[in-house]
């Protein structure tokens, strides 16, 4: 019982401090035999780095909303390869913009063979009041040094949960992780059929329809089918992506879906998918993205608070604004929180709620049992009621 006491009561600061002069004494007082690096640390290290320099060798245009960014590794930063990832994964790209410094997550347009070849591939279209996409459209270009993550998410093919068959429901810069999808089919990586309905406005709005071409032309088992909202053309499915239209093209047997686009998609096929009859295993969603208020949400009052940052010991008082999450708030100060898919879902801006009180949209909620005890929150999909101090693990 003693021990327990003493651990819950531990500075995490003076425990990783620790951990660092034990690692530090083992190695001064090491015998010259051992090894002093082991493979799988190794490779467990270029799986999984922390960050990655990347430096941009190539742009390619997709009309004046949207561009794709070639990213070779940064040898001036040491960085000699890119990290192998699953097709669909995303990375969190570091940005400083005026004075705020965020991290936003963008989705691998690329196949993982090219990660082979020391290359991946972000695409990035212009998001309605988007802060980081409008900087990036008007700022990278080739030169660009960008330092990113490793690869993240779990919006990949899995043989044994997925059925052999997926059909993709992607809208706007949701088409981006598909794209992933149907490189690792074409390439081998990947072992399933994959029939895509790729919504869009009209035809001129449709992203990377060339590239997803030439792989249907090159593979059999990709199919595309483009339904247009707003437009009717020969060719072309017109409406939205109902139950109706997908049961229209998936297999008469087993199948998955896979979701990917704006979160008003979500909400619409929150209807459709459960006419489908899919046992829920069969079917899943890519990240939201950055969760914003729509102001549908009951519980919620929006209005200007105060909250206190503690980090390391350190506090500093900002401004949230109205219908502004905790995470954002802190970016538009300066501060450089930790934060990676800002969806509510992997954890990784995990902070405690010191004081107040937070409003947490339920279907985003993504946080660990212990958290609702303990005072843990996700900043990333908190919204303060009033004034709050947190606490932000650095």
């Amino acid at each position: 019982m003693q021990n327990n006491i003493e651990l819950i009561g531990l500075d995490p600061e003076n425990f990783w401090r620790a951990m660092e002069e034990r690692r530090n004494v083992i190695v001064a007082d090491s015998a010259e035999e051992l090894p002093r690096e082991y493979a799988m640390n190794i490779l467990a290290a270029r799986l999984h780095p922390h960050q990655q320099y990347f430096i941009i060798s190539q742009v390619k245009e997709h009309g004046p909303d949207a561009k794709s960014y070639v990213l070779e590794p940064d040898k001036s930063c040491g960085a000699t390869e890119c990290a192998y990832f699953s097709a669909g994964q995303y990375l969190a790209v570091y940005l400083e913009i005026g004075g705020s410094r965020l991290w936003r997550p963008y989705s691998i347009c690329s196949g993982p063979a090219e990660a082979l070849q020391g290359r991946c591939v972000l695409t990035v279209k212009r998001a309605k009041d988007g802060f980081a996409s409008e900087f990036i459209l008007a700022n990278w270009q080739a030169g660009t040094k960008v330092v990113t993550s490793g690869p993240l998410g779990h919006f990949s093919y899995e043989p044994l949960r997925d059925a052999k068959t997926v059909v993709g429901l992607a809208g706007g810069s949701g088409i981006t992780p598909f794209h992933s999808l149907a490189c690792a089919i074409r390439d081998g990586v990947d072992d399933f059929d994959l029939v895509l309905l790729y919504g869009s406005r009209n035809s001129d709005d449709i992203l990377l329809k060339e590239e997803f071409d030439a792989i249907a032309a090159q593979c059999d088992r990709v199919k595309v089918v483009h339904v247009l909202s707003d437009e009717k053309k020969a060719g072309y499915e017109n409406g939205f992506l109902t139950a109706e239209l997908i049961q229209r093209y998936a297999p008469a047997g087993d199948y998955s879906v896979f979701v990917c686009g704006p979160r008003a998609m979500y909400d619409f096929l929150e209807t459709e998918l459960p006419k489908l009859g899919l046992s829920p295993r069969r079917v899943r969603h890519e990240l939201f993205g950055e969760y914003k208020i729509s102001g549908r949400e009951s519980g919620y009052a929006a209005r200007e608070t105060n909250a206190k940052i503690v980090i390391r010991g350190e506090e500093r008082t900002i401004k949230c604004l109205p219908g502004e999450s905790l995470l954002s708030a802190m970016e538009r100060a300066g501060i450089a929180a930790p934060s990676q898919c800002r969806s509510g879902e992997c954890g990784y801006c995990r902070s405690r709620l010191l004081q107040g009180e937070v409003f947490v949209p339920s279907h985003v909620d993504g946080r660990r049992l212990a958290d609702f005890k303990y005072g843990g929150i996700h900043p990333c999909c908190s919204f303060p009621l009033g004034d709050t101090a947190i606490e932000v693990p650095m």
